[in-house]
């Protein structure tokens, strides 16, 4: 993305993130800002919890409270004009409802990246904290974004092929009131990678080739989530904004990095892959 350049008269674009630190650098808040900056968005953050992790796995979680993490997002919105918010891993339920009441005064336009799982298998969300999530966030945000596994969660049954994917992002809709999208990246077959859609009741798959894995897909979730956040604080109508994200992906995972003996990452790309993408209604 080229930076963006704001006139003298006009304040330079923000994002707020609030989400878990990934001591690996891979996930959370730290792929959050890497992205916020690739796309010329000044990032800020409210830590949510404390994760000593690698791409591999994780060792422990130290959370936040969360009288801490209201506090991080007001003295933020206290001096700093933010344009877009999203939250990732928010861990308790406690958390989840500080998150909603300042959300809610502020009308902080909203991603919830509704993150449940870690890409290495360990629980990243307490179990009371899911219901607190669909009852008192999603329908404060803008835009969710689970995947597969996660919206299985949240609906209760499992999700094995395209059609069961789109309706499940149609349900998410009419259950929450917000724009999904159903993110299927832990779908590993097929060439291409399909996300899906729900807009206004409107169901649209966005797609792109399908990478293969080399073991740099840690963070994907986190990314995307974060690239939308960007866009959206750029102003950038919806479809250019989803496009982006979805080809900002593509890019990080296709020109990753060696950040250890035989560990991949993704990593903010240098061409552009947008003319890869494909947005299309259902």
């Amino acid at each position: 993305m080229t930076k963006n350049n704001p006139k003298n008269d006009e304040l330079y674009p923000s994002a707020l993130t609030i989400a878990g630190s990934d001591s690996g650098g891979g996930a959370g808040i730290q792929a959050d800002l890497r992205t916020f900056n690739a796309f010329g968005v000044y990032g800020c953050t409210a830590i949510t919890a404390l994760t000593s992790q690698n791409p591999k796995r994780v060792a422990r979680i130290d959370a936040v409270p969360a009288e801490g993490v209201a506090c991080q997002i007001e003295t933020v919105l206290d001096a700093i004009s933010i344009r877009y918010a999203k939250t990732g891993m928010l861990f308790s339920a406690e958390i989840v409802g500080a998150v909603a009441r300042c959300v809610k005064a502020h009308k902080l336009p909203l991603v919830v990246d509704p993150v449940m799982v870690s890409t290495s298998g360990s629980v990243l969300l307490e179990e009371n904290a899911i219901e607190a999530l669909k009852r008192e966030l999603f329908p404060l945000a803008a835009w969710i974004t689970p995947n597969i596994p996660e919206a299985e969660l949240l609906l209760g049954r499992k999700l094995e092929n395209e059609k069961q994917c789109s309706d499940a992002a149609r349900e998410c809709y009419e259950k929450w009131g917000v724009s999904v999208l159903l993110k299927s990246g832990h779908a590993r077959e097929g060439k291409f990678a399909a996300d899906f859609v729900c807009r206004e009741g409107v169901l649209f798959r966005l797609s792109s080739l399908r990478v293969p894995d080399r073991g740099q897909s840690h963070g994907t979730g986190c990314t995307l989530s974060a690239a939308m956040t960007a866009a959206f604080a750029l102003e950038m109508p919806w479809k250019n904004a989803l496009c982006e994200a979805k080809s900002f992906v593509l890019g990080s995972l296709t020109e990753f990095v060696e950040i250890g003996p035989g560990l991949s990452a993704m990593y903010p790309p240098v061409e552009d892959q947008i003319d890869q993408i494909r947005l299309e209604k259902l």
